[in-house]
C-alpha cells in the first residue's frame, strides 16, 4: 500500500524515512514556513496543523500523518490567496519582529476557539518569541491595528509595517536555510569532551568508511593562521587566539573535527567513529583563580596575538584614575561597597547559527540570496567564486575574514544574509562560515552547517559573566565624592569581544554620574568555559546592574529618595562623560532626555495604584534604575548607501545592514520616502549582500538607524536634489518651481511622471542615483529608565510583576510602533536574565542547560505589558533627530527589579537570576535570624 498524505491540499505519496519527524519531511518537500528552532518541542516554531489541530512537527512522526490533512502556514490563506483573518491581524498589528516564530504562532492561534482565546497564558505556553515581548502578539490576536498608511512624504514618525510583513505571515520569507540546493552536502562537528587537552592523534579511517561520508577535516587540514571569531570594523580590537581546528582544545564543546556527508545522519555517524587520543591538561573555570600564580596558561602566545598578559590569562585589562578616590572616600560622610555577580546568558535566537556554502560563475551573480550548484568541473575553480549564505549580522566583515584566512581575493567571495532569525549580538561572530568554506573548497561541492539547539549552548557564545565590586562615597546632602569599580569579566576559552566588552562595560555606566574622583580596575580573563561574546548591551547591562543597585543602597543609608539622589548627580545637557579611562572625544550628549526618563518614573510613582493588585499577605515593593548608552560603537562604524530612480518610477535603496527584526529596513524606507516625497510602497531595499550593496560594518552596536540610516538619508537627499535639478533642465523651468511628488514632479502646473524623467535621463546617458556615507562618528547618547512594582509571596518566594513602566530617550522616533517593540523586547529579554535564565556549567566546564526546557526563556505568561513612554527630544547627530534604541532598554531592567525586590523584602540580592527558591530561602533565613534574636 502506498503512503498518502495531503499537505496544504496537495497529495504527496513520498514515504518518510524510518523515524523521520514531520518537520524535516515537510521542509524537504519545500514547505519552509515550518521552522527549526529547538529540536525538542519547546519553542513551537515548527507548529503545523494536522486535521485542524496544532502540533509541534519536530515531535510528530511523519508516518503518523498518513491519510491525514496537514496544513502549514503556506496553506493558511484562502484558495484565492486572501489572507486568513489571523494572518491579517498579525500584519495589521506588526505582531512580529524577526518573524522566525510567527508561523508557529499563526498555526497555534488560528486553531484556538473562543474559550482558548480568553486564556492566552495557557494557550500560548507552547510557543516562544525572543524578540517582541509578546505585547504585539497579544494585540494581533485581539485584532488591534497599529499600522498606518501616511500621505506621500510623511512616513517618518508613523507606524509603518515591515516591508517583509506579507512574506512573514504567509511563510514565504526566506531565512538562511530556506533554500533548495542541488547536490548539497551536510557537515557535522565532533566536539571536545574535555575542558583542556592536547590532541595527540586522530584516527578518521572508520569515519571515512561510513557510506555517504565524503570528507573528514582535522587540525592537520586547517590553516595555522590565528584569528578571532569576533567581527569588528577594526580586527585589531580582538585578540587573535583562534584556529579553524586546533590541536589544543580549551573548553568542553570546542570543535575537534568536521565530517561532511550526503546526509546529516551519515555525518553524525562519521563523528561517532572518529577516534581521538587526548592528553588532558589542567584547567581553570574561575577567573580570579585563572589570574593567580600557578594557574594553567590557556594561550601561551606572543604579542602578535594582542593578548594583554597571556602568562596570567588576562586577555585584556584597563586601569585608570580621575582625581584621587582615596581622598574622595575620606571626604565622604557615607560609603557603600558591595560585590555583585552576573551570570552567563544565552542569546537564544530562534534561528540557530549556520551557513550554506555554494559556488557560482565569477562575474555572473544571481539574484540576491539565490544559491546554485557548483559549475561544471571542466570550468575549474579559478573561474568560479564562493557564495556563503549565512545567518549573520556582519556579512561584509565575514567576507573580509574569510578572504584573510584563506588568502582569497575579495571578488572571489560573496556573502549573503537572508532574513536573519534573531541575533542580539550573537551573530556578530564567525562560528560556522570558516570551517564550512574550508570543506566546500576541498570538495568543490555545496556544504551546509546548521547548529542544533544544543550546539548553540555548547558551541556558540554567551553573555560575559561579571564580578563587579562597586564602592561609592557621598556627602550627607547626596553629592557623590568618589566612585570605584573593580570588574572581572569571564571571557571563557577565547577572547572574542572580551577586551571590547570590558572597556565598554565601565564607560557609560560610570560616566553618567558626576564625581570628582573615579577609579577603574578591569580585567577580561580566560577560563576553560564556553566562550562569551557580544550580547545586547555589550557589558553595560552587567555593570549597570551593580552601580544602580549600589546607588539605591547608598540612598537608603543617606536617607534620601533614590530618585532625588540620581537627579542630584547625573550629568546634564552639554556635559561630557568623564571617566578614569579618558574621554571619548566623539561622544556627545547631542540631545538630552534623561530628565524626561526620570520624570516617567516620578509620574509612575505619583499615580500608581498597582499595589492594590497584590494578594493579601504578600510583600510589595517598587524600584527603578536608569542607564545611558552610546549611539554606536567607538572607533568608527561604516555605512555606505545608494538610492536610485528606477525605470517604473519607483526607487531602490542599496544598503548593507542586515535585517533580523531590528526594523532598519522599514526605517530606511521611511527616511528615503520623506526625502523623496513619495510613499514607502514605491521603494525597494536591497541589503546584506556583498555583491549588490556597498560596505557596511554590520547590524550591531545600535547602528542600524543612526549610522546606516544616516547614509540612506544623505543618499536620498542628494538624489532628490539631483532629480529636481535634472527635471528643471529637462522642462526648462526654474528649479524653485518644482516639487517632488509620489510618482511625478510637479512643475509649475505641469506634471512630469518619474517614468518620463527616467527615460529622459537615460536618453542623455545620465543615471539618476546618489550615494551616502557615514563613518559612525560623532556619536550621541541615549538614555533609559525602568520602574517596577512587584509583589512577593513570603511563603513560597513567588514574584509577581504588578506594573512595569519604561522611559526611553530615542530622539525623534522614526516608527513608534516598531521602536516600542524594540523596547518591549529588550525589557522581556532582560526579565528573562533577571528572573530565571542562566547557562550552567558543571565542575568540568560542560554546559548542563543545553535545551530550552532546562534553560527557561520567558513565555507569554512571564512577561508583563510594559508601559513605554518616549522622551520628546531631537538629536543633533542622528538622522532627522533619531537615536538608537535596540540595545539600551535591556540595561536598566535587572537593577530596577533588584531595587524593587529590596524594597519588598528588605534583602539586597546581588546575584541574578532571582530564582523563586533563592528568594524564599533568603526570606526564611531572615525570619530565622529574627527568631533567634
Amino acid at each position: 500500500m502506498s503512503f498518502a498524505m495531503h499537505v496544504n491540499g496537495r497529495p504527496t505519496g513520498v514515504e518518510p524515512r524510518p523515524g523521520q519527524c514531520l518537520r524535516t519531511y515537510l521542509r524537504e518537500r519545500g514547505w519552509f514556513g515550518v521552522k527549526k528552532g529547538c529540536d525538542a518541542g519547546d519553542c513551537g516554531a515548527c507548529t503545523v496543523q494536522v486535521d485542524g489541530a496544532p502540533v509541534h512537527s519536530c515531535l510528530y512522526p511523519a508516518a503518523r500523518a498518513e491519510g491525514r490533512s496537514v496544513t502549514t502556514v503556506e496553506g493558511l490563506a484562502g484558495p484565492d490567496g486572501e489572507l486568513h483573518p489571523m494572518q491579517q491581524r498579525f500584519l495589521d498589528a506588526q505582531g512580529f519582529q524577526c518573524g522566525f516564530c510567527t508561523a508557529g504562532f499563526l498555526m497555534t492561534t488560528s486553531a484556538l476557539d473562543e474559550e482558548q482565546l480568553t486564556d492566552l497564558p495557557r494557550s500560548l505556553k507552547g510557543n516562544l518569541c525572543r524578540c517582541t515581548g509578546y505585547r504585539a502578539i497579544e494585540d494581533a490576536i485581539n485584532g488591534v491595528r497599529h499600522t498606518e498608511e501616511p500621505d506621500p512624504g510623511h512616513a517618518v514618525g508613523r507606524n509603518l509595517g515591515a516591508p517583509a510583513g506579507p512574506q512573514v505571515v504567509t511563510g514565504t520569507a526566506r531565512y538562511t536555510f530556506d533554500v533548495e540546493v542541488p547536490g548539497l552536502l551536510h557537515m557535522k562537528l565532533l566536539r571536545s569532551p574535555h575542558p583542556h587537552a592536547r590532541i595527540l592523534a586522530i584516527d578518521t579511517a572508520a569515519a571515512l568508511r561510513v557510506p555517504g561520508v565524503h570528507l573528514v577535516l582535522t587540525h592537520h587540514d586547517a590553516p595555522e593562521r590565528l584569528y578571532s571569531s569576533a567581527r569588528h570594523e577594526h580586527p585589531t580590537e580582538d585578540p587573535d587566539d583562534t584556529r579553524v581546528l586546533d590541536d589544543v582544545v580549551r573548553f568542553v564543546g570546542q570543535r575537534v573535527a568536521a565530517v561532511v556527508a550526503d546526509s546529516e545522519a551519515a555525518a553524525e555517524e562519521g563523528c561517532r567513529r572518529i577516534v581521538v587520543e587526548y592528553q588532558q591538561l589542567p584547567y581553570v573555570l574561575d577567573p580570579e583563580e585563572a589570574m593567580a600564580p600557578g594557574a594553567p596558561v590557556l594561550h601561551p602566545k606572543g604579542p602578535e596575538s594582542r593578548i594583554a598578559r597571556p602568562e596570567n590569562n588576562v586577555c585584556g585589562e584597563a586601569h585608570g584614575e580621575l582625581g584621587s578616590v582615596e581622598q574622595g572616600f575620606a571626604e565622604a560622610d557615607v560609603v557603600y561597597e558591595e560585590t555583585f555577580r552576573t551570570q552567563r546568558v544565552q542569546h537564544a535566537s530562534l534561528e540557530t547559527h549556520g551557513c550554506v556554502v555554494t559556488f557560482e560563475p565569477a562575474g555572473q551573480p544571481g539574484e540576491a540570496g539565490q544559491l546554485g550548484e557548483a559549475g561544471e568541473a571542466g570550468g575549474g575553480a579559478g573561474e568560479e567564486r564562493i557564495v556563503v549564505r549565512s545567518s549573520t549580522q556582519v556579512p561584509f566583515l565575514t567576507r573580509r575574514a574569510l578572504c584573510a584566512l584563506y588568502d582569497l581575493p575579495m571578488e572571489k567571495v560573496r556573502v549573503v544574509a537572508g532574513r536573519v532569525g534573531g541575533g542580539f549580538g550573537g551573530k556578530q561572530e564567525m562560528l560556522t562560515e570558516d570551517i564550512a568554506v574550508l570543506a566546500a573548497m576541498r570538495l568543490h561541492r555545496p556544504v551546509k552547517l546548521e547548529f542544533t539547539r544544543a550546539e548553540q549552548f555548547h558551541g556558540a557564545t554567551t553573555r560575559h559573566p561579571f564580578l563587579i565590586t562597586v564602592k561609592l562615597g557621598a556627602k550627607r546632602d547626596g553629592t557623590l565624592t568618589a566612585i570605584r569599580f573593580r570588574v572581572v569579566s569571564n571571557t571563557g576559552a577565547y577572547g572574542n569581544h572580551g577586551p571590547a566588552v570590558m572597556f565598554h562595560s565601565v564607560g557609560e555606566s560610570m560616566g553618567v554620574y558626576r564625581a570628582p574622583n573615579k577609579k577603574v580596575e578591569a580585567y577580561s580573563v580566560y577560563t576553560n568555559g564556553v566562550p562569551a561574546g557580544a550580547f545586547r548591551g555589550y557589558g553595560l547591562g552587567q555593570v549597570t546592574f551593580a552601580v544602580e543597585s549600589a546607588m539605591d543602597e547608598l540612598a537608603r543609608r543617606l536617607g534620601i529618595d533614590p530618585l532625588v539622589l540620581r537627579e542630584k548627580n547625573i550629568i546634564g545637557p552639554g556635559e561630557h562623560m568623564e571617566g578614569p579611562l579618558g574621554e571619548e572625544e566623539d561622544l556627545h550628549i547631542a540631545s538630552y532626555g534623561l530628565d524626561q526618563c526620570l520624570g516617567v518614573v516620578r509620574e509612575a510613582l505619583a499615580n500608581d495604584t498597582s499595589a492594590e493588585l497584590a494578594p493579601e499577605g504578600w510583600l510589595v515593593g517598587q524600584g527603578f534604575a536608569m542607564a545611558a548608552i552610546a549611539c554606536g560603537p567607538p572607533g568608527g562604524h561604516i555605512a555606505d548607501a545608494t538610492v536610485r530612480l528606477l525605470e517604473d518610477g519607483g526607487y531602490d535603496i542599496a544598503v548593507g545592514t542586515a535585517e533580523f527584526g531590528n526594523g532598519t529596513t522599514t526605517v530606511h524606507r521611511q527616511i528615503a520616502a520623506g526625502a523623496l516625497g513619495t510613499t514607502v510602497d514605491r521603494i525597494t531595499v536591497r541589503q546584506s549582500d556583498t555583491d549588490v550593496v556597498r560596505h557596511d560594518t554590520g547590524a550591531f552596536g545600535s547602528a542600524g538607524t543612526v549610522v546606516a540610516g544616516k547614509a540612506v538619508m544623505q543618499a536620498a537627499n542628494a538624489l532628490a536634489e539631483r532629480l529636481l535639478t535634472f527635471t528643471a533642465e529637462y522642462a526648462r523651468t526654474p528649479r524653485s518651481l518644482l516639487r517632488l511628488g509620489a510618482d511625478a514632479v510637479e512643475c509649475h502646473g505641469r506634471t512630469i511622471t518619474l517614468k518620463e524623467v527616467f527615460e529622459a535621463a537615460r536618453g542623455k546617458g545620465v543615471e539618476l542615483a546618489a550615494d551616502g556615507h557615514f563613518g559612525g562618528s560623532p556619536r550621541s547618547i541615549a538614555f533609559n529608565s525602568q520602574w517596577f512594582r512587584i509583589a512577593v509571596d513570603p511563603d513560597t518566594g513567588e514574584i509577581r510583576i504588578l506594573r512595569s513602566v519604561h522611559g526611553a530617550d530615542a530622539g525623534r522616533v522614526m516608527n513608534p510602533m516598531q521602536c516600542r517593540g524594540q523596547v518591549e523586547g529588550g525589557v522581556a529579554q532582560a526579565l528573562g536574565a533577571t528572573l530565571f535564565e542562566r547557562v550552567l556549567l558543571d565542575e568540568h566546564g560542560e554546559v548542563t542547560t543545553a535545551a530550552f526546557r532546562r534553560y527557561r526563556l520567558p513565555a507569554y505568561a512571564d512577561v508583563p505589558r510594559t508601559e513605554v513612554h518616549f522622551s520628546t527630544t531631537s538629536d543633533a547627530i542622528g538622522p532627522l533627530g533619531a537615536k538608537s534604541m535596540s540595545e539600551s532598554p535591556f540595561n536598566p531592567v535587572a537593577p530596577a527589579f533588584a531595587n524593587a525586590l529590596r524594597d519588598a523584602t528588605g534583602i539586597r540580592f546581588t546575584d541574578p537570576p532571582f530564582l523563586r527558591d533563592q528568594v524564599w530561602q533568603a526570606l526564611a533565613e531572615r525570619r530565622g535570624s529574627h527568631y533567634s534574636e
